[in-house]
């Protein structure tokens, strides 16, 4: 996040990631807090899986092959490494560590699966969860979709239902009935980790009101 007169300046940028049950919406909760947060960096994944209508190379995911994926996690190039109905996803570690050096906040939607192998990796990371309102109300969307069949549809729908269990290991759950709503609390969640002390480099800042109160005063 740019730092204005709002907000303290810190040395480090902060991870923050979110990740939910297929179909709960992550996506067009993130591309409406990208609207709001435009300075945010995304992290962008890889994956074995063939790209969907409309998915760019490098901006949505970086394809590749699974002999191609599986060669680079031998050599411990991604943060965290799932695998989903069949398919790799893996977040490079690289990108990720040169941006929060810079100071830059990156928001990284992962499976939920990855998320416990991210905080290996950044114990600071902050791990946000997003919640379907119902299974009804996700079967429908997974359908409305149109990607899977109706058997498939039926395995995520098990498969979500166990990964909700695993809302205990996140430090925030949102639950995306209403698209507005959710980004407006997970836009909360950023503002409000920017604004921890213990994130904050203080000491500096305090210091030049001191002086500039003894400038005051003189």
């Amino acid at each position: 996040m740019d730092h204005n007169d709002n907000f303290m300046p810190r040395s480090r940028g902060t991870l923050i990631v979110v990740s939910g049950p297929s179909g709960t919406g992550k996506n067009t909760v993130l591309a409406r807090l990208k609207e709001k947060l435009p300075e945010l960096t995304y992290s962008v994944s890889a994956t074995t899986r063939a790209p969907r209508e409309g998915e760019v190379e490098g901006q949505h995911y970086f394809f590749m092959t699974r002999e191609e994926f599986l060669r680079k996690k031998e050599l411990n190039e991604f943060i965290e490494t799932a695998e989903f109905c069949g398919n790799w996803y893996g977040t490079p570690r690289r990108f990720i560590e040169d941006c929060l050096e810079k100071g830059t906040d990156v928001i990284l939607d992962i499976e939920i699966q990855g998320a416990a192998q991210v905080r290996r990796f950044f114990p600071d990371a902050v791990l946000v969860f997003l919640m379907p309102p119902s299974i009804k109300e996700l079967r429908a969307r997974l359908t409305k979709r149109g990607k899977d069949s109706p058997e498939s549809v039926e395995r995520r729908l098990e498969m979500s239902t166990k990964e909700t269990r695993r809302v205990k290991d996140y430090d925030y759950v949102i639950v995306n009935a209403d698209v507005e709503t959710a980004s407006d609390s997970l836009y909360s969640v950023v503002i409000a980790e920017a604004c921890k002390v213990s994130r904050c480099s203080y000491d500096a800042f305090i210091e030049a009101l001191y002086e500039e109160k003894s400038s005051e005063s003189k």
